[in-house]
């Protein structure tokens, strides 16, 4: 089974196009920034930010936390 995953739109410092990946992998959260770069959110993309890290902690097993 494929593990869930969110794709967060976000902007590098340099105001290019880039993606943060959130995703629930042995029972732990995992986030994932642009490589090397910082992530720069609008408000709007700050609030996907946290809905998929909500998704992301409801899909977790609570055995393994």
């Amino acid at each position: 089974m494929t593990e869930p995953r969110w794709w967060v739109e976000c902007l590098d410092p340099f105001g290019r196009d880039r993606a943060m990946t959130v995703l629930v992998q042995h029972g732990r959260v995992l986030l994932v920034s642009p490589p090397g770069e910082s992530a720069v959110l609008s408000v709007q993309q700050t609030r996907r930010l946290r809905l998929a890290l909500d998704q992301a902690a409801d899909r977790m097993d609570p055995a393994a936390g």
